[in-house]
């Protein structure tokens, strides 16, 4: 949606011919930025395939051991059910050899009873394994279940961040183009504002229409209370030169942070301990600062909206 958006707006702004090249580059700026953000979920898409490949590799393994299990057990059974034949040939024998001399007897006799300790081992050994297999398909069933809940709890996790990325978007529609994008990566949502909605130069007063874009967040956050948040200031690489209340840009990134938490928490119905603010000063730039292009586009806040996975970790780690 995005991307469409963006060649939209080129488009408009190679059809009007008072929007300056500042704009234009922007936009290149920000389609570009996507293509890196792409990338980037891919790379992460590629590590999760390559987790339930290792899964699915562990769950053949198994399969195979089990495999190798019942060969083993049916190899005893077969020496069972022939040490069972010997016997009673045995047996039959001892009843016809009952009427011969008394040694043939006792050398039956003991024959006989070697034949019944080995056949006692047999046994003992067939149920050893036999429970060995037990085990071996009760924890199968039981990994194949973890694995099958894992996925589903994974595929819910992804199916409400996108309905939370698409009800912000819903949100902040009328705020887009001016400085402000949500987007889906990572598994968590993002939502990019660039100083010139917020704050004055200098500033971590946040103005009444950046205000009002950063209430229309807390709404959604509010009925969403297992969502995580975490608040970042950014800046460009420009040294603070004022003086007062502000020492650096560390300093100024972090209070503006902190101005959005305090938005955001006149929002009774959101938990303050689900909120995070950090300032990240000139060290996370999402453009070069060697353009004034570069530089509006660093100079941001960025709410980043993160599912509990808690319990996700605790399967993970149980697997």
């Amino acid at each position: 949606m995005t991307k469409k958006i963006t060649v939209a707006l080129l488009i408009a702004v190679l059809s009007t011919s008072c929007v300056s090249k500042k704009l234009y580059t922007e936009l290149e700026d920000k389609y570009a930025k996507l293509k890196k953000e792409n990338r980037s979920l891919a790379d992460t898409n590629d590590n999760l395939t390559k987790e339930k490949n290792q899964l699915d590799l562990d769950y053949k393994t198994l399969q195979d051991e089990l495999a190798k299990t019942k060969s083993e057990r049916d190899k005893l059974q077969n020496e069972y059910l022939a040490a069972s034949n010997s016997l009673k040939n045995l047996q039959s024998s001892y009843a016809a050899l009952e009427k011969n001399s008394s040694d043939e007897l006792q050398s039956n006799m003991n024959k006989n009873r070697e034949l019944l300790a080995k056949l006692e081992a047999k046994e003992k050994a067939l149920a050893a394994e036999q429970a060995r297999l037990d085990k071996l398909k009760s924890d199968l069933q039981s990994s194949s279940q973890r694995l099958a809940e894992l996925e589903n709890m994974m595929s819910q996790k992804d199916a409400a961040m996108k309905k939370l990325k698409e009800t912000l978007s819903k949100a902040l529609n009328s705020f887009e183009g001016k400085g402000l994008t949500v987007e889906q990566k990572n598994g968590k949502v993002y939502v990019s504002m660039e100083n010139k909605l917020l704050f004055s130069s200098g500033s971590w007063a946040v103005g009444s229409e950046g205000r009002r874009a950063v209430v229309e967040v807390g709404k959604v956050l509010g009925v969403n209370p297992d969502i995580t948040v975490q608040i970042e200031g950014h800046t460009d690489d420009v040294k603070y030169q004022g003086s007062g209340q502000i020492s650096d840009n560390w300093d100024l990134s972090t209070k503006r942070a902190t101005a959005i938490v305090n938005i955001l928490m006149e929002n009774k119905s959101i938990n303050p301990g689900n909120l995070t603010a950090s300032g990240r000063s000139e060290y996370s730039p999402i453009a070069g600062n060697d353009t004034p292009e570069g530089k509006a586009k660093n100079r941001r806040i960025e709410i980043i909206l993160t599912p509990k996975l808690d319990e996700i970790s605790k399967m993970l780690n149980e697997i």
